[in-house]
């Protein structure tokens, strides 16, 4: 049997954020595009022609599907991150794994348009301005971009401090 004293009933904050880059999709994909035109000469079997194509609709399908945006959350449960429409590819940094939590800018020079993976860094990077750079145990350095990083930022600090 549990007894009111066994659940913690206080408000918790949680923060969640969804941002968008549409137009580098767009681009991306038109300049896809317009790089396999360029390069058909007309000339070939339809394999030739066709196949090059359908890789560009397999690779516009992927960019549009796992880069159009990113999806965070913070909270009690740590810091979550999914991209693009169907939530994939997802990663997850519970709360004991995170040693702190900071807002930095991040200029248009180091932006990854995408997910960026290095042996010490991750990069969720899809516009510049602000967002939150986390510092894992580990050592790995986090970076995602969030509409409120500051908001992201306060509901770790409060999770962690109760």
């Amino acid at each position: 049997m549990t007894t009111e004293q066994d659940h913690d009933t206080s408000p918790r904050t949680v923060y969640t954020g969804r941002t968008t880059n549409w137009p580098m999709v767009a681009a991306t994909s038109i300049g896809a595009v317009l790089l396999v035109v360029m390069g058909a000469t007309g000339e070939g079997s339809w394999l030739a022609l066709g196949l090059p194509f359908l890789l560009v609709a397999i690779g516009v399908l992927a960019n549009v599907l796992t880069s159009s945006s990113v999806r965070a959350s913070a909270g009690p449960n740590g810091f979550d991150v999914r991209w693009g429409i169907v939530g994939w590819p997802r990663c997850t940094y519970p709360l004991d794994q995170i040693a702190s939590a900071e807002v930095v800018d991040v200029p248009w020079t180091r932006i990854s348009y995408g997910l960026w993976w290095t042996p010490k860094r991750t990069s969720c990077t899809i516009r510049t301005g602000d967002a939150v750079r986390l510092l894992l145990t580990t050592g790995r350095i986090v970076t995602v971009t969030v509409p409120d990083p500051d908001l992201a930022v306060r509901a770790l600090h409060e999770a962690r401090t109760r």
